[in-house]
């Protein structure tokens, strides 16, 4: 297993006036040793998986906000306001929580950007095949990085792709460390195909037969897995399959079983939300007790206030835990009903899934968690979603029981049919995928508004709150230092007006 080197590469992006396509001082820290030999260019590739770490990305912003600002959870009153105003939709291009998001991902491109530019020349200088073949597996995990990076600016900043939109505005595309960053945004279309192209090639450098579960690093697998997704938001519908089909049945991934045990009382599932570890991760980002992101856990617990009682800024909404019955051991996995240590003392089922990794709490580091940016439990719903669209609702049943027989005890069978299938679907990625952020873009792609009606113990601002499908904050404001950068031609989002 590739090991996780403690270098830490400063982000080529701050907030305030300077842009996150721009290059700063702190790029320096790339250079030195730089793509010269392979050692450099592992560090470099360790640097990027470091980038992913962030607060920003996967342990903070980029999972919680997308689902905080849907439907998903509430404020609970005399909370910390963190995520307030987007929980309120009172989103600006000046948010501070998407400007870093945007910074985050094009820190990561940024990185992969410099490994790129050099890879080819200093393969030119190896002569030894396993050095080659080792530099190969680099590359492709660079480009996965790249792709990913960029499917996720695309999820935030854009809008839904169809052959409707396709050619409204996409991303600006940096391709290139060395050279300027183009100053206007590409097409939606090619945002897409600049995705897919990496996709392509990093499928090509990996060798499928040395994929591995629960890994911290990219892999053919993880291609694979990316790709399906892609393929989903673009409405391609035989890709989508193709793609979470070699997942499904390359026997290298397993479900969580929540009906086995794996230790002491802990079913398979259990363990991988309190150990981080499972066959049906694909890809994780990789934590040590010296080296680990954000507490992507704090602001529904706290518990760390005092040791003693809860003090969550969000709860679940009601109608998400109604959504599971007895027999769903999700639930059990996902909540724990708790009375809160504030003064109204609410007491609610909280989301304890990110309550932390036991070993780093075994050293009270709390709420800390691996992020699990891809599963194969979301390939099962990608691709009964991708039949459904084909008209092949016996197999997408058959997807979604397959899925759901590793998380009921019993009587865990659906059956869709052409009036329910998207209903169904929705349902079961909110149980599914809760608070992994998903959900801002499934009701983006899926033309679906919302409602919020006010809930115990929450705040009343915001708890009614109607959303109609397809509103402009549905796609996030570029971030205001983007637009007024010196030179910037880049377009702003309706969001931004």
């Amino acid at each position: 297993m590739k090991s996780l080197k403690n270098i830490i590469l400063t982000s080529i992006a701050a907030l305030g006036l300077v842009s996150c396509l721009d290059k700063t001082p702190a790029d320096n820290l790339l250079l030195g040793e730089g793509m010269s030999s392979l050692n450099g260019a592992d560090q470099i590739c360790n640097g990027i998986y470091k980038k992913l770490m962030s607060g920003a990305l996967y342990s903070g912003h980029l999972t919680l906000c997308p689902d905080i600002q849907a439907d998903l959870v509430y404020a609970v009153q005399g909370n910390s306001n963190t995520y307030g105003n987007l929980w309120r939709w009172k989103i600006l291009s000046t948010n501070s929580e998407i400007g870093s998001i945007y910074a985050g991902l094009y820190s990561v491109i940024g990185s992969c950007n410099f490994f790129l530019d050099g890879v080819d020349e200093l393969k030119a200088s190896l002569t030894d095949d396993e050095q080659i073949q080792y530099l190969d597996h680099l590359h492709g995990e660079v480009l996965c990085a790249r792709a990913l990076a960029y499917s996720e600016l695309a999820k935030c900043f854009c809008k839904a792709y169809s052959e409707q939109t396709k050619e409204e505005l996409g991303l600006v595309l940096a391709d290139s460390y060395y050279k300027e960053a183009p100053k206007k945004r590409a097409t939606l279309a090619q945002t897409y195909e600049f995705i897919i192209k990496d996709l392509q090639k990093a499928s090509e450098l990996f060798d499928p037969d040395s994929d591995q579960s629960n890994a911290p690093y990219f892999s053919y697998g993880a291609v694979q897995a990316l790709w399906a997704r892609v393929c989903l938001n673009m409405e391609d519908w035989d890709g989508a399959i193709e793609h979470a089909s070699y997942l499904i049945d390359s026997g290298v991934y397993k479900l969580a079983d929540a009906n086995s045990i794996y230790t002491g009382t802990k079913s398979y599932l259990d363990y991988m939300w309190t150990n981080d570890a499972a066959f049906e991760i694909i890809f994780k980002i990789g934590y040590t007790s010296t080296s680990y992101g954000s507490p992507i856990g704090q602001v529904f617990l706290n518990f760390n206030r005092d040791f003693t009682y809860y003090y969550p800024d969000y709860v679940p909404a009601s109608w998400v835990l109604n959504l599971y019955n007895s027999s769903d051991q999700r639930y059990d996995a996902y909540f724990t009903e708790a009375q809160t240590g504030y003064s109204h003392g609410l007491t609610w089922p909280l989301l304890t899934k990110y309550m932390g990794n036991e070993g780093f709490m075994a050293n009270y580091i709390y709420h800390v968690c691996m992020p699990k940016p891809l599963r194969l439990a979301e390939q099962y719903l990608i691709r009964s979603e991708a039949f459904c669209r084909k008209g092949n609702i016996s197999k997408a049943n058959s997807d979604l029981n397959a899925l759901r027989s590793k998380r009921y005890s019993n009587g865990g069978n659906v059956s869709m049919n052409e009036q329910n299938w998207l209903e169904t679907i929705s349902e079961e990625r909110v149980r599914e995928l809760y608070m992994e952020g998903f959900r801002l873009n499934d009701l983006k792609r899926w033309h679906k508004g919302f409602e919020r009606s006010s809930q115990t113990g929450c705040q009343s601002e915001g708890s009614s709150l109607k959303v109609a499908a397809d509103d402009p904050l549905f796609v996030w404001p570029i971030p205001r230092n983007e637009l007024e950068a010196p030179g910037s031609e880049i377009e702003g989002n309706e969001s931004n007006k």
